[in-house]
């Protein structure tokens, strides 16, 4: 039976998840509509979802229509939770993106067509919410039609149902879809992390199977997705979703053969948080390293004793908060929320400590060179693979990779230009002397030293995220605007006008994001539509 893997996807309140349950209602899946301010829908699983009556986490469900097996993935709608749509993305073979007929095209709406459309996923736009007061489904197609990428419209209300069958209909003819095929070399892709060992998958190639082994485990149970149930099988072949049992794996985590990935298609966070607690710090620490397995865009940072929690916003930490108080029993505290900064190296340093030679005090000989990176840090080797055991490399680069990370460096080029240790000895009667050989700990230790020289003499300069922005105000409200983003030290770029629209693109500090959210009703009569995505990181000034 064919598959398709289907997104719904849309700015919040524009009613995807009130969509999810009619078209489940529809396939015969639920008796009964499940309103998400009761928390009562199908997909909204978490006690969090319900109480706030938000999406937090992509949910996987399937239902028939005709010969087609359609996986729905629910995913969130809320800026702060972009990091769930994210990983959603490469997994689908569709999208329904929801615009509501009274709010129109908003921000998040754009961000997300934009991304679909770099990916080559086949769209279907519904106007959702035709039957509340206020909406306008022609005033939307005409939005539509001028702010987002071409797609065959539909419209209706999840609500009343209203167009819910001209809609289902699209999805089998319009949407391509994943046909079974059990042969060709295993390919998958992790997409949702569960709990541990508890993993999403999409499959791509081959045959995943019980029992199968894998570099990230042993495969103990699969489930697929049947007619809104998740269904035991031993196995799941390429076109699939399943639920699969066994794997100590993360989100992005390639089963099988790796796929070239399309890379992100949103902004990393650029706000990060303290994170404290007055209980066990460690289980605190294992907890976020846990949080930050099952999402890859929360960046755990350790500073001393403090522990550093990269952000989206504070709706995200709330939630991060509240899933370690009701998952973990622990009661957390989070520091002010604040805007992260990195540093920069300017030129190539280099530094070198070599063992029996003040003043080292260590057993270990460690030589750096650092230089400037576009992007991640890298490590090489000047100095010959077997001239040491290979522990005490992997020491070193690990020492290197976290020390860089605590510092706030993001890109730096790493290669160790001398290296020397102490060979193991012994006393007559067979007892290791550590005073006279050299362990993991001594490389361990001197490393963040010879580092820090190199960098000195690198240079480094503190940078500031920047963001891309884009604003449509009315006409007469240019002057005002473009004077407030130059106070907010933003640098308008480009002035376009259309009749009684204009619209400045330009940079802005990440920091001054949100003061311009805030006054920009003040200044555009609650008609401005500000959006804004992560660009660059740039010297302060």
């Amino acid at each position: 039976m064919p598959a398709l893997n289907l997104g719904i996807l849309a700015h919040v309140d524009a009613g995807k998840t009130s969509l999810t349950e009619r078209l489940l209602l529809a396939a015969g899946v639920i008796e009964r509509l499940g309103r998400v301010d009761d928390g009562t829908t199908r997909t909204d699983t978490l006690a969090l979802e319900r109480a706030r009556g938000i999406t937090i986490k992509s949910a996987v469900v399937s239902f028939e229509i005709g010969e087609t097996t359609v996986n729905l993935v629910d995913t969130p709608g809320h800026p702060d939770f972009i990091a769930e749509v994210e990983r959603v993305l490469e997994v689908l073979d569709g999208a329904v993106l929801v615009v509501s007929a009274v709010e129109g095209v908003q921000a998040q709406t754009r961000l997300l067509a934009r991304a679909l459309d770099r990916l080559g996923i086949p769209v279907l736009h519904f106007v959702n919410k035709t039957d509340r007061r206020g909406a306008d489904p022609g005033r939307v197609r005409r939005e539509i039609a001028a702010k987002l990428p071409p797609a065959p419209v539909f419209e209706g209300s999840a609500l009343t149902g209203d167009g819910i069958d001209e809609l289902r209909r699209a999805l089998v003819e319009l949407l391509p879809k994943s046909e079974e095929d059990s042969g060709g070399p295993l390919s998958g892709t992790v997409f949702k992390v569960d709990r541990r060992n508890v993993v999403h998958v999409r499959m791509f190639s081959g045959t995943l199977r019980v029992r199968q082994r894998l570099p990230a485990g042993k495969v103990t149970a699969i489930h697929v997705f049947e007619h809104g149930e998740a269904v035991r099988r031993d196995r799941v072949t390429a076109g699939r979703i399943a639920r699969v049992t066994g794997l100590d794996a993360r989100v992005g985590d390639a089963i099988g053969a790796a796929r070239t990935s399309a890379g992100r298609q949103f902004a990393p966070p650029t706000l990060e948080t303290v994170v404290r607690t007055r209980g066990d710090r460690g289980a605190l620490h294992a907890a976020l390293v846990r949080l930050a397995d099952q999402d890859p865009f929360i960046a755990l940072r350790v500073d001393g004793s403090e522990l550093f929690l990269s952000l989206y916003g504070e709706v995200q930490k709330e939630v991060i908060q509240a899933t370690l108080a009701d998952e973990y029993g622990i009661e957390a505290e989070f520091g002010e929320t604040t805007t992260i900064h990195v540093r920069r190296l300017t030129g190539t340093g280099e530094s070198a400590r070599l063992i029996g030679e003040a003043p080292n005090e260590f057993l270990a000989t460690v030589g750096l060179r650092v230089a400037p990176a576009e992007d991640g840090v890298t490590f090489g080797l000047e100095v010959e693979p077997g001239s040491m055991p290979a522990a005490f490399f992997r020491a070193v680069e690990e020492t290197v990779r976290a020390t860089l990370a605590r510092w706030s460096i993001p890109a730096c080029a790493v290669t160790m230009t001398h290296s020397g240790y102490y060979a193991r000895q012994s006393h007559s009667h067979g007892t290791f002397d550590k005073s006279m050989s050299s362990t993991a700990g001594d490389f361990r230790d001197l490393t963040p030293i010879v580092l820090r020289e190199a960098l000195d003499r690198a240079g480094t300069v503190e940078c500031e995220p920047v963001h891309r922005f884009r604003l449509d105000v009315p006409a007469d409200a240019i002057s005002a605007v473009t004077q407030a983003v130059a106070r907010l030290r933003g640098t308008p770029l480009q002035t376009t006008s259309d009749g009684a629209e204009a619209r400045v693109e330009g940079d802005l500090p990440a920091a001054a994001v949100h003061e311009l959210r805030r006054r920009l009703p003040g200044l555009t009569r609650g008609e401005g539509v500000l959006e804004t995505a992560f660009d660059r990181y740039e010297p302060r000034t």
